[in-house]
Formats: C-alpha cells, structure tokens, sequence
C-alpha cells in the first residue's frame, strides 16, 4: 500500500510527522531519500521531537555520521548521515549492524551511499518538492 504525507509549510511538520510515526508504527529502520535540501533533517528532527527528544539536542550528523538521542522512554533514536560515506567499509568501521541490531529506531540520511548494507526490513522513504515548495513523504508498505 503507497502512503503519503502532503507538508504544506513548516507549520505543518508536527502533524505531518505525528501522522508518519502513527502510519510506521512498529518500524524501526527508516531510511529518508530526497535531494539536497529537500527536508530530510528537517523531518527527522520533527519525527525526534514527537518522540520527546529536546530540539536543541537534534542536529544533523553530516560531519559524525550518526547522532544519539534519547526520546521520553528513555529509548535511543540513532540518526545516521551517510552523505560524506564514500564506501560501505566505513559504515562498517563505525558498527553500522549494532545500531541496526540495537532494537532501536534507527533513521538514515543518504541511504543510497550504503544500499548494499540495509537490511530487507528497511522502510525506504521518498520525500519529494512539489512545484509549490510543499513537500510529500511517501513510502509503500
């Protein structure tokens, strides 16, 4: 089944990302396609805050590769930026399996750059520019 989620503005990123969390239900490897500056960042720090992590604690890791925070459980989130990977062994090198094995949600930026190592489980996510600046999150179930 093709789920999607139409962002009209930032305004609108709380739900749409309340929405996402309730549709995913379950799913803990996520993995965010998009162009540069489409959003991915952005919709994962709204996805982040949803599950109770303080704002000013997200920031991308384009320079470390994966960040951690603790949501209101007190569960990890890993977020991954493999952006700068220019081949899988380094995502080997930082333990790439025993965040993926952790249990815990884990959510990818340039999943592209390691295809090869996501599990079959991965949730593969499209967020697209509409010709109005609005975004759509989609993804087939």
């Amino acid at each position: 089944m093709r789920h999607s989620i139409k962002i009209s503005g930032l305004q609108d990123i709380g739900d749409a990302a309340r929405e996402f969390l309730r549709l995913t239900s379950g799913r803990r490897i996520i993995a965010f396609r998009a162009p540069m500056g489409a959003g991915k960042t952005t919709f994962i720090k709204a996805v982040c805050e949803e599950l109770g992590v303080r704002p000013d604690e997200i920031a991308s890791p384009t320079f470390s590769i994966v960040n951690e925070y603790i949501d209101a459980s007190g569960d990890s989130i890993y977020h991954f930026d493999f952006y700068r990977i220019e081949n899988e062994a380094e995502a080997l090198d930082i333990g790439l399996y025993d965040y993926l094995d952790s249990g815990n949600l884990c959510l990818m930026e340039w999943p592209e750059n390691i295809r090869q190592l996501l599990p079959d489980e991965c949730l593969e996510v499209e967020i697209a520019v509409n010709d109005d600046g609005s975004r759509t999150v989609s993804w087939d179930d």
